[in-house]
């Protein structure tokens, strides 16, 4: 049984309002395409500061768990065999072929002021690209992708 309330003169007399915490929205609106040729669907590639250097034709693959950096990094950041952990499990590269990774080596990225650690398994194959950052990158960053735009 729900009881009615007679308002007194100490009351308030405007109705509380339930407190609501407003959360920005997230979203891209056309200006944001200006400058990009479409439609297009290609893959996102970003230059980004590894290790303290800015290295381009990183593809960021929103589809793969694991972050590469293939032997052109791996020799141009000037690190050495002893600077990689083992890691044993196979991967298999764009070509389908089945490849034993060198090892793993744990790295700073940074994308404008954000900087993640990330562990990175060093691929000795041909690659078009550098590097190779997925979804745990961009989560650890929140960040949002957008090949659209």
């Amino acid at each position: 049984m729900s009881v009615a309330r007679l308002s007194t003169e100490n009351d308030n007399l405007e109705p509380k309002k339930a407190r609501m915490d407003i959360q920005p929205k997230l979203s891209f609106s056309n200006e944001d395409k200006i400058g990009t040729i479409q439609p297009h669907d290609n893959a996102l590639v970003v230059t980004l500061r590894i290790g303290g250097y800015d290295v381009k034709r990183v593809m960021v693959d929103q589809g793969s768990g694991a972050e590469i950096m293939y032997s052109d990094l791996y020799r141009g950041l000037n690190l050495r065999p002893e600077d990689l952990t083992a890691y044993n499990s196979p991967l298999v590269s764009f070509d389908g072929k089945v490849v034993i990774p060198r090892g793993q080596i744990r790295l700073p990225v940074q994308a404008g002021s954000e900087v993640v650690k990330v562990n990175f398994i060093m691929m000795d194959v041909y690659s078009p690209y550098i590097a190779i950052v997925t979804r745990l990158w961009l989560h650890a960053l929140e960040a949002v992708s957008s090949t659209l735009h």
